[in-house]
């Protein structure tokens, strides 16, 4: 019997993975080359492709439109806004009646141990060039899915605007009353089906490390990162963050998780 093979590729959206992105990942234009490159190799080879894809609104906690100073002007792209911020009034929502749930909410971020609230240019929003795939991944996506008729599983995130949701399979601060925020327990229990689970994507530093690490932390056997691979040549970060995907890699090497490139893989 032929190994199940699954392939997760998150976020390879336009807004990412394009120069004129909004939210460009510096490498990323090559990453989706050379992924696009292995899915053409080896696409008979695999069992299923999961991708996954940011989906926002303009107004989200995480842009510009929903904060501001006593001015009334909102904060620049890459702010960082504290629970210390939001109580001295530095940054209020520009909401008013938003005030608790955003208070709420920054005080959660660090409470948890999750990333600062990082305000971003507005991206991957619905409906805009910048949700699309990237090319050349896109047509070797639909390619791979005439050619074996089959249906590339495409998982969004990020479409609640009251949460970040850098992993693909629960958002930062989980809304109760909103389930597309609570842990993809479909998700995972598919990609345990799998013999190996091969990941690549955007950016290493956020979505590609906490998908991964949520992920690791809700398989039903740990011993199941033995089965994964990362593709080191099939992602790309964000300056500054590097260290925390370096030591992500290195502990889950340590537990089995293989590293190798869009190339060596099943060469």
């Amino acid at each position: 019997m032929s190994q199940k093979i699954d392939l997760v590729i998150i976020d390879p959206q336009t807004d990412f993975c394009n120069p004129k992105g909004k939210l460009f990942v510096g490498g990323a234009e090559d990453d989706i080359r050379r992924l696009a490159t292995m899915v053409n190799r080896i696409g008979s080879k695999l069992n299923d492709i999961h991708i996954t894809l940011d989906s926002h609104h303009q107004v989200h906690i995480a842009h510009p439109i929903f904060w501001k100073d006593s001015k009334g002007k909102h904060p620049d792209p890459f702010t960082i806004i504290t629970a210390k911020d939001v109580e001295n009034s530095v940054w209020t929502t520009s909401s008013p009646g938003l005030y608790q749930r955003g208070l709420s909410y920054v005080k959660s971020l660090e409470k948890h141990g999750r990333y600062a609230l990082c305000i971003w240019p507005p991206h991957c929003i619905i409906g805009t060039p910048g949700h699309s795939i990237e090319e050349p991944l896109l047509t070797a996506l639909m390619d791979w899915e005439v050619q074996h008729f089959a249906v590339v599983d495409k998982v969004t995130k990020g479409s609640n605007i009251f949460t970040e949701h850098y992993s693909a399979v629960v958002a930062d601060v989980v809304q109760p009353e909103d389930p597309t925020t609570q842990l993809n327990t479909r998700f995972i229990q598919t990609l345990e089906e799998a013999d190996t689970i091969v990941f690549g994507g955007e950016a290493s530093t956020h979505c590609v490390l906490n998908t991964m690490r949520d992920i690791f932390n809700n398989f039903s056997d740990r011993s199941a990162i033995r089965k994964c691979v990362l593709l080191k040549d099939g992602m790309s970060g964000i300056p500054g963050f590097e260290k925390n995907f370096t030591d992500f890699v290195n502990d889950m090497t340590k537990e089995g998780m293989t590293v190798t490139t869009t190339k060596e893989f099943l060469s």
